[in-house]
């Protein structure tokens, strides 16, 4: 089998799992109760929370554990939203942010926010000019993704944090949940970043908000005063340690394996280039991990099951949408004809993949689309 299909989610490392089994046999008690065994699990938790911290370059108390990016985005979006309203209803999001974030945004304008959502050029990417146009005395929020899920462009955060610093009055989020442990991210100059621990190959149901020291937010979850009462009920403390062993080795992978991956990426986007019927649509700078193309005139679904049938699994859109509109949203936005964004296909690789398998992909690809189009006529 030859999984190309990361982005989506990535198998757990054998480590992580047994990390996961680990503390739910030993650590079961609640870390909020009082007694010694209790004690024990709040613990655990605190020294996880504090090696998160140190992995990501920020302090633990900055980390609030989620159940993933979806609550994570909408905890970041809406949190700041309800908290500071009274000092403005406006937001600041692209196009083609991930449907949880978009969605967040419109669910605020339901409620008297206003959002604007600005457009891409034709490879994804936000001009930051058009950022410093849309800001207003009341905006509260920007938040703009690190890499696009769908083409792995990279969006220029160190320039919008730079801008957005000038207003103090204003909060930058960004959704980090495709870049981390792929592409560099200096959180001490943002206000909140969302990850999430499936796709750094960690258990579905964990992921981190960062949420930097005097950033306030009101919370989605009222109850206890767990995660500084930023998200209330009982920690998934086997899945925190599970995603903090996840983080370590991911970032290790980043630091011996890049230029493995870089390769890869290479060679992929390269040898896809080269398929007559192939369009690119990722751009030459994107993050080292994602390969979308475009092939018009072919329904996705059947390459993909075509693919399927060999053992090589990749995908269409992003996962949380993959399922609806027949057109990629994103490759829409980008100004693409009907044709081509309807036609799109992502690859996705981790640091675990090798040349083998791309190898193999490339030549499954090219017979399945000649045959393809043998019976097209």
């Amino acid at each position: 089998m030859i999984y190309f299909d990361n982005s989506a989610t990535t198998k757990p490392y054998p480590e992580v799992l047994k990390s996961f089994q680990q503390v739910s046999e030993r650590y079961y008690g609640n870390p909020s109760s009082i007694h010694a065994f209790g004690s024990e699990a709040e613990r655990l938790l605190q020294q996880s929370k504090k090696q998160a911290a140190q992995l990501l370059g920020i302090q633990s108390d900055e980390i609030v554990f989620t159940s993933g990016g979806t609550e994570g985005n909408n905890l970041a979006v809406k949190g700041i939203a309800l908290q500071h309203q009274n000092r403005g209803k406006h937001i600041i999001t692209t196009s083609i942010e991930h449907p949880s974030v978009l969605e967040a945004c419109r669910s605020l304008e339901s409620l008297g926010f206003e959002v604007t959502y600005l457009s891409v050029n034709e490879h994804g990417r936000v001009s930051v000019k058009d950022v410093q146009e849309a800001i207003r005395e009341d905006t509260i929020l920007i938040s703009v993704m690190h890499v696009n899920n769908e083409l792995g462009t990279i969006q220029p955060i160190e320039e919008i944090a730079t801008l957005a610093r000038q207003y103090p009055k204003l909060y930058f989020h960004v959704d980090h949940v495709q870049g981390l442990g792929k592409t560099d991210l200096d959180l001490s100059l943002i206000d909140l970043c969302t990850m999430s621990s499936h796709k750094i190959h960690g258990l579905k149901g964990t992921g981190i908000l960062y949420v930097k020291r005097n950033t306030s937010l009101f919370p989605l979850l009222h109850g206890g005063s767990q995660e500084a009462s930023y998200r209330a009920g009982t920690e998934n403390l086997p899945g925190i340690v599970a995603m903090v062993k996840a983080l370590r080795m991911t970032k290790e992978s980043q630091k011996h394996k890049r230029k493995h991956l870089k390769e890869l990426h290479h060679y992929l986007r390269e040898k896809i280039s080269e398929i007559d019927e192939v369009v690119m649509n990722t751009p030459s700078d994107s993050a080292p991990h994602i390969v979308n193309f475009s092939v018009p005139g072919y329904k996705p679904e059947v390459v993909i099951h075509a693919l399927g049938e060999e053992g090589i699994y990749i995908s269409t859109k992003s996962a949380c949408s993959s399922k609806h509109a027949d057109e990629s949203a994103v490759l829409n936005a980008c100004g693409h004809s009907r044709e081509r964004s309807s036609a799109g296909l992502r690859v996705s690789i981790t640091y675990d993949n090798t040349m083998e398998e791309g190898a193999r992909f490339i030549y499954v690809l090219q017979n399945v689309l000649t045959e393809l189009k043998e019976v097209m006529g």
